[in-house]
């Protein structure tokens, strides 16, 4: 039976809550460092040596999406009524509103060092230290908007750029593509006269703070964030019938991305699954 993902802006009180208390046990179990553990793990960049799977390579897509099943399975040993929402920041854009609220996810971060301070996941509330991460920082930090160099969130508009290239993606599979649906979404850099950031990317930094770098799961966000990223693929997949993940198959021995990326067949590091497997999962959720 599938169960449904919800915009987190329809949550019920109750369901608001059932999902923190299960975020906050899993976290109480050990559980959630291993996912950040994990995140880091996996962020290599194109500029380094080696198999690149969760970033700057076509699988950026099916590799959170298993990531994401991941934390959700594990919710749901603690509560099987949970599931991740997501959040649309293309609607909810402000640092005020879903999921920036008391009984969700807590606010902005304050002070020059940025600390979290309201909401379940505030340091202060003895629940939510850091333990894994690429900085000695055991708070969650937050900041929203960059109000010093002011950011603003990713639009309706910028999304449709993505989602309507019918390519999932090209050669040479990085972060220096122009083309292609994986990349216009994940958001490197396009092209000299396109902004820096764009979709996935430009979240990541509007929200700033622990959400920078390898060890951005430590905020909560994380998920909800990936939840709206994976919606994407979902209406992609949708929208262009028949298109399917590529490469289909591995560069070959002469090529620069031998061996860096993962075709449609191949096993996605760290699980013993291939996009292929990932590309349908009808069957687990869908989205309301």
């Amino acid at each position: 039976m599938t169960y449904v993902r919800k915009d987190a802006a329809t949550l019920t009180a109750a369901e608001k809550r059932r999902f923190v208390n299960a975020l906050l046990e899993v976290k109480r179990r050990g559980e959630y460092d291993e996912f950040v553990r994990t995140h880091i793990a996996y962020f290599p960049t194109d500029g380094e040596d080696g198999l690149r799977t969760a970033h700057m390579a076509p699988s950026f897509l099916p590799w959170h999406r298993r990531f994401l099943l991941d934390l959700e399975s594990a919710l749901r040993r603690v509560d099987s009524s949970v599931t991740v929402p997501y959040w649309d920041w293309t609607r909810n854009r402000t640092r005020t509103s879903v999921p920036w609220t008391a009984d969700l996810l807590g606010g902005d971060g304050h002070g020059s060092d940025r600390q979290v301070r309201t909401g379940p996941f505030a340091y202060r509330e003895g629940h939510w230290t850091l333990n894994a991460g690429v900085t000695e920082g055991k708070f969650l930090t937050r900041d929203l908007g960059r109000a010093r160099d002011p950011l603003e969130l990713p639009t309706k508009d910028d999304l449709e750029w993505a989602l309507r290239d019918p390519d999932y993606d090209v050669a040479p599979w990085d972060s220096t593509v122009t083309r292609g649906f994986r990349n216009r979404l994940e958001g490197w850099n396009t092209g000299r006269d396109s902004p820096s950031w764009r979709n996935h990317n430009l979240v990541h930094r509007w929200v700033g703070g622990a959400m920078l770098g390898g060890a951005s799961v430590n905020d909560p966000v994380f998920w909800l964030h990936h939840a709206f990223i994976d919606l994407q693929w979902y209406r992609w997949q949708r929208r262009h019938r028949g298109a399917r993940y590529l490469p289909a198959t591995p560069p070959g021995p002469r090529d620069a991305q031998h061996d860096r990326i993962v075709a449609r067949h191949q096993k996605l590091p760290p699980w013993d699954v291939t996009p292929d497997e990932l590309e349908d999962v009808g069957r687990i959720y869908r989205y309301a």
